[in-house]
């Protein structure tokens, strides 16, 4: 069988239009529906492996979208392309604890760099796109910063593209 993938580039909690820490807010609600919609049509169309950056915000919720529908459907693999091996050393401990959560239930935790470095999620961001047929970009259209840079990347390498406005 040929594995297809989806990745997933997005903002950090402070790139949404609303309080991200908020759950109980209806935009963040709408978010998380449409975003379970999204990872659900993939999975119709034959996807079985994707790839997470692990970082606040977008990342880790599709991860744990993909890990729902992994409950269901044992042959979804999920990996999460970890920067740098500190990624978490400065989050609150709520967040480490989901991080941590995360990385257990993964399939395959890649570390592209011992180390932080000024490139470590630009190549983090490379390593998911080149990997990946297709990427879904959680994207509040602001052309800057690495979910625009990663969108640009993965238009300009072909890959299908979709876009969950927030």
């Amino acid at each position: 069988m040929n594995e297809k993938t989806l990745i997933c580039t997005g903002h950090r909690p402070k790139g949404f239009a609303w309080n991200y820490y908020d759950k109980t807010c209806y935009e963040h609600k709408k978010y998380l529906d449409e975003l379970k919609r999204i990872v659900g049509e993939f999975v119709k169309q034959g996807y079985t492996r994707f790839i997470s950056g692990g970082a606040l915000g977008a990342d880790l919720d599709f991860a744990e979208t993909v890990l729902l529908y992994k409950e269901v459907n044992p042959n979804i693999l999920l990996e999460i392309a970890v920067p740098c091996a500190d990624q978490a050393g400065r989050w609150s401990n709520a967040d480490k604890k989901r991080y941590d959560t995360i990385l257990s239930r993964a399939d395959e935790v890649n570390v592209l760099s011992e180390r932080y470095t000024p490139w470590c999620m630009h190549a983090r961001n490379r390593y998911m796109v080149d990997k990946s047929d297709a990427v879904l970009a959680i994207w509040n259209g602001k052309q800057e910063g690495g979910t625009f840079q990663t969108l640009t990347y993965a238009k300009k390498k072909g890959k299908h593209t979709v876009i969950l406005s927030i």
